[in-house]
């Protein structure tokens, strides 16, 4: 079935709070998953993995700063989706770039990172130069690199399937670095160990968008569901508060 990305972006916003997502940060996830859907790189995919887990976040800890200095920090996420706080860890990394000229972040623990290139995409608006490194898979490693120019509207992304074995550092692991001095834009590197690669050039993710607008957003039909059955929560919670509030102290 087709819907339109008002539809859809109303109907994750609700699904996100209903799942305990604080306000701000459920904003924050819808605009992740559509911003993927929309430029080709299977949001709703992504979406239909996380569904599941998504309502755990709100009893896992908020991320943690394990370590920080003025060009770096190393982050804890916790166990948390990168729809529920990633985007807070690009600012970080967005602000240290601003004093120091380049930063690096790295972030550990964290869940359905390809969320991330949303918050990467603003950085990048913002004027400054980011790029995004992660690993998922035990069996058969993949590696992920995404990177923005200062200024520039749409990133480029690569995906590889690698002969590497992952360290146990780098499970749900991802790196960002910053810069206002260094264009870092760049695809993934294209070393022995790397095969089956795809690469989507900022040119392939604007048509992308452009034909999504043309022709509204394809979703499966359960998934679909799925999500208007989890918003459905906030309606009741929201019903009852009220109920409960009216003519009372």
């Amino acid at each position: 079935m087709q819907v339109s990305m008002n539809e859809l972006k109303a109907a994750l916003r609700r699904c996100f709070e209903a799942s305990g997502y604080f306000v701000g940060n459920y904003e924050d996830a819808a605009n992740m998953v559509l911003w993927l859907e929309k430029h080709g790189l299977n949001g709703l995919e992504e979406l239909k993995r996380a569904l599941p887990y998504i309502g755990l976040d709100a009893d896992k800890p908020l991320s943690t700063v394990v370590y920080e200095d003025s060009t770096s920090a190393i982050i804890d996420s916790n166990g948390r989706s990168a729809l529920n706080c990633i985007a807070s860890s690009v600012d970080l990394a967005h602000a240290k770039a601003l004093e120091s000229g380049i930063a690096t972040i790295t972030v550990h623990n964290c869940h359905n990172r390809m969320f991330a290139l949303k918050a990467m995409t603003d950085c990048g608006r913002r004027g400054i130069s980011v790029t995004a490194y992660w690993q998922n898979g035990s069996k058969t490693v993949k590696e992920y690199a995404a990177a923005i120019k200062a200024g520039e509207r749409y990133p480029s992304f690569s995906e590889a399937a690698t002969n590497l074995v992952s360290s146990p550092d780098e499970h749900q692991a991802l790196t960002i670095v910053c810069s206002s001095r260094v264009d870092l834009a760049g695809s993934l590197q294209r070393s022995k160990g790397n095969r089956n690669a795809r690469y989507m050039s900022p040119e392939d993710l604007a048509e992308n968008k452009e034909y999504i607008i043309d022709n509204g957003i394809e979703i499966d039909e359960a998934l679909w569901a799925e999500i208007n059955r989890l918003g459905a929560g906030i309606l009741v919670e929201n019903s009852d508060r009220s109920r409960q509030g009216a003519g009372s102290r």
